[in-house]
């Protein structure tokens, strides 16, 4: 008796993984700066109809491209709309698109992983070509031509998104489940007759969630710097609505009547993209097995 009471005082507890998270994100100022700086962004864009000084797709003739001042923070376009206002309401579609295409991408992507590695043999291989296709090209050349053939709209662009982050989360979680597959316990529980169903979302979707969580907050700034990409090609979200991919493009047409477009929605996303890769990799220190405490 007492060597077993000796065994099991040896037996540490295991370690809360949101309290690791908490310990890294708040011993780092780095990413204390960047958490602060998505918040910001979050309730500026939730906030917008209140926080917007202006209607963003309000012209006047008689405010083209006035320089910053009490009136207009970061002056106005050439069609006399107020900057900021526009920055503020592009910052909705820009964090949406963010947010939401990769998450979207992640419950597609897993279950097409999921399925593959499980269940093998020709779905596998139907599932891991189709894939394979999809990750011979970049990410922003397979946007494009998704765009391309789709046109604009809200939801259009949410499916380019989509579509160009699938085969990532689809490669991570295959090889999850290949690798927990073979873990003793899935043996035992085919062995005395579980379901499948309940095998993949009780046993192995929980076990391959950390990496698929780290690409989440990892691709949410790749995915709202795709969809700036395609809004400044015209491709994305389609004026007037405001974007800040297509106020840089606007701000780009009228570069030397009023630069601030370009200065101001340019630092919005170099802002928001850093924070969300300091975040990102906070999440995967915290996570990740071989780096997590």
């Amino acid at each position: 008796m007492a060597a077993i009471l000796d065994t099991t005082e040896i037996i540490a507890p295991a370690p809360n993984r949101l309290a690791i998270l908490a310990r890294i994100v708040l011993g780092r100022p780095a990413t204390i700066f960047a958490a602060l700086v998505i918040a910001i962004f979050v309730v500026v864009a939730v906030l917008a109809p209140w926080i917007a000084p202006y209607n963003p797709l309000a012209q006047s003739i008689l405010k083209i491209n006035q320089g910053p001042s009490w009136t207009h923070w970061l002056g106005t376009d050439q069609f006399g709309r107020d900057v900021l206002s526009r920055m503020i309401y592009g910052s909705r579609n820009s964090l949406i698109f963010g947010l939401l295409s990769p998450a979207l991408a992640a419950i597609v992507g897993t279950t097409l992983g999921v399925v593959a590695g499980y269940f093998g043999g020709a779905v596998d291989r139907v599932i891991s070509r189709l894939v394979d296709l999809l990750l011979a090209f970049p990410e922003l050349l397979l946007a494009i031509i998704i765009a391309a053939a789709l046109g604009g709209g809200f939801w259009n662009v949410v499916a380019v998104l989509t579509v160009a982050f699938v085969p990532g989360f689809a490669r991570v979680a295959r090889a999850q489940t290949l690798a927990v597959k073979q873990e003793p316990y899935i043996e035992a529980a085919v062995a005395v007759g579980v379901s499948t169903p309940v095998i993949i979302f009780r046993h192995i979707v929980p076990n391959i969630a950390a990496p698929i969580v780290v690409l989440v907050t990892l691709w949410v700034a790749s995915a709202i710097r795709l969809e700036a990409s395609l809004s400044f090609l015209g491709l994305g979200t389609q004026p007037p609505n405001p974007s800040w991919g297509n106020i840089i493009r606007d701000g780009l047409n009228n570069l030397f009547g009023s630069p601030w477009p370009i200065i101001g929605a340019g630092f919005a996303i170099t802002c928001v993209v850093l924070a969300f890769n300091l975040f990102g990799d906070a999440v995967r220190d915290a996570l990740d097995p071989e780096t997590a405490p």
